[in-house]
């Protein structure tokens, strides 16, 4: 029987993604969603737009907004996995052509990560003799990227496009549900922006009212500043 003690056992846990993969996307996207159409809105709504108008517009940049968040998210991701590919190719070929240079570059690897250097080079010679091992530990400790975990192109995408959308809808809603005022739809934004914000903060060690009040001074400020170029510019829509 094991005498090791009993917060010693094994236990599951997992990790949150922190790859670049949906959540980054998602959250980007509903900010970026938010933040546009609610700015949108104020500075149509600030230069005397009418309410057909400000929806009008509203849409055109929901839609417009939502395939443009998702193709920079494909192209983005897409492009970061085949650079990783690429990467891990070079690799690949400087352990065939120099395997005993990599082998004392494994062995640096652990030392300065405080293993004594006899034990070093042990355990980087058990793990050099499977190459794809190797291979990881390498790429891993050289580019930061673990090339099994890359993310997904298509899912960024895809959740970048929903965010997006749900968070443009929001500061349209008073206008689409008859109740056509500004001052409504600023709200909703502001609402909308201050819930986006709480929620991302579960994912940080941020408290939720640090991220919710961030990112409606964010949201107000954007919105501030299209008003008064709206009002100023005084654009009338019949």
């Amino acid at each position: 029987m094991s005498g090791a003690p009993p917060d010693a056992e094994a236990h599951e846990h997992s990790h949150g993604d922190v790859s670049g993969g949906w959540l980054r996307a998602a959250v980007f996207g509903a900010m970026d969603g938010l933040v546009t159409n609610t700015a949108l809105v104020a500075g149509v709504g600030g230069g005397g737009a009418a309410p057909r108008a400000i929806v009008l517009a509203g849409v055109a940049s929901l839609v417009a907004g939502a395939i443009s968040m998702a193709l920079g998210e494909y192209t983005s991701v897409k492009t970061q996995n085949e650079q990783l590919d690429l990467e891990v190719e070079k690799e690949r070929r400087e352990l065939e052509r120099n395997p005993e240079g990599e082998l004392t570059e494994l062995v640096e690897m652990l030392r300065v990560r405080g293993v004594d250097e006899r034990l070093a080079r042990t355990v980087a010679v058990q793990l050099s003799r499977d190459p794809e091992t190797a291979l990881r530990l390498h790429v891993v400790a050289e580019i930061g990227l673990s090339p099994e975990d890359k993310p997904s192109p298509r899912v960024a995408a895809v959740s970048s496009f929903l965010t997006f959308g749900t968070g443009a809808v929001l500061p349209l809603l008073p206008y689409l549900l008859g109740v056509p005022v500004l001052w409504v739809a600023l709200l909703s934004g502001g609402l909308g922006l201050l819930l986006a914000g709480a929620l991302s903060s579960r994912f940080t060690p941020r408290p939720w009212w640090y991220g919710g009040l961030r990112q409606l001074l964010f949201g107000a400020a954007a919105a501030g500043t299209t008003y008064l170029i709206g009002a100023a510019i005084g654009v009338s829509v019949t």
